[in-house]
């Protein structure tokens, strides 16, 4: 699967003192982290923490009270979340959302939109340049659905597929965006062992081979613990812990707020 990303420079992500209050509920408290270019960044903490709060404010659903999110050179703070997308920061959420009666192939062809230069008239007519322009995309849809181990399933309706495939489908639609930055927000959530052990390998895959950068919030200690090059741990909206994982399991307010007798066995 080519190119790889790292030849284009990723930027960092600096996430600095972000504040978010709903009706004068704090839900983030000054929450700071930076997710180096090409890695794999989990932000984890029990339920209530602030975690899809965070991830809705990179990705611009919420607005933060306060604070500054920056990728690169670009202020993320305010921008809708269209634009962010633009920036090339894909988000895949916990729930299921591919088309069910689509094919898996046009539903990962779906993720080529914001590449797409043909016009509406121009694919309307289909014209000989927009004839192109789709089999390129179209090429680049199998070479990923390659790399996510889906290219078997690729005439098959995406709602027909096995759950873990459909979660996988849904990786494969973000990497059609050709991201620089993926938010993946409880990837292997619902997964059988199988399942969760194939997903984190191609999650290790995209940051290894292609060299994006990954913020995760997942529950599964056992993928973070393996995924993660570092991790922020949030606790009633604040950073209670950040670092490598070893450094931050071993915590010991996070084993109170988060772990428990899990970090101790």
């Amino acid at each position: 699967m080519t190119p790889d990303v790292r030849s284009s420079a990723v930027p960092v992500l600096e996430v600095r003192d972000v504040t978010v209050r709903f009706a004068g509920l704090t839900a983030l408290d000054a929450v700071g982290f930076t997710v180096r270019p090409g890695t794999v960044h989990a932000v984890i903490g029990p339920n209530g923490a602030g975690k899809s709060t965070c991830f809705n404010v990179l990705s611009g659903v919420y607005r933060a009270t306060s604070g500054s999110v920056r990728f690169g050179e670009h202020e993320l703070t305010g921008l809708p979340p269209h634009k962010i997308a633009g920036l090339g920061i894909a988000r895949i959420f916990q729930n299921l959302a591919l088309p069910p009666r689509a094919t898996v192939e046009d539903s990962l062809l779906l993720g080529r939109h914001r590449l797409t230069r043909t016009g509406f008239l121009a694919a309307g007519l289909r014209l000989p340049s927009a004839a192109r322009e789709e089999a390129r995309h179209r090429e680049r849809v199998r070479e990923i659905a390659a790399f996510v181990g889906l290219e078997k399933q690729l005439a098959q309706p995406a709602g027909a597929l096995p759950y873990g495939q459909q979660k996988l489908a849904e990786l494969a639609r973000a990497l059609c965006m050709e991201p620089q930055l993926l938010l993946l927000d409880e990837p292997v959530a619902g997964m059988t062992a199988d399942e969760r052990r194939r997903t984190a390998a191609v999650i290790a895959g995209v940051r290894d081979s292609l060299g994006i950068s990954i913020v995760l919030v997942e529950h599964d200690m056992g993928v973070v613990m393996r995924l993660a090059d570092s991790v922020t741990v949030l606790d009633f909206g604040r950073r209670i812990a950040d670092g490598a994982p070893g450094d931050v399991q071993n915590d010991p307010a996070v084993v109170r707020a988060y772990l428990g007798e899990e970090a101790a066995e």
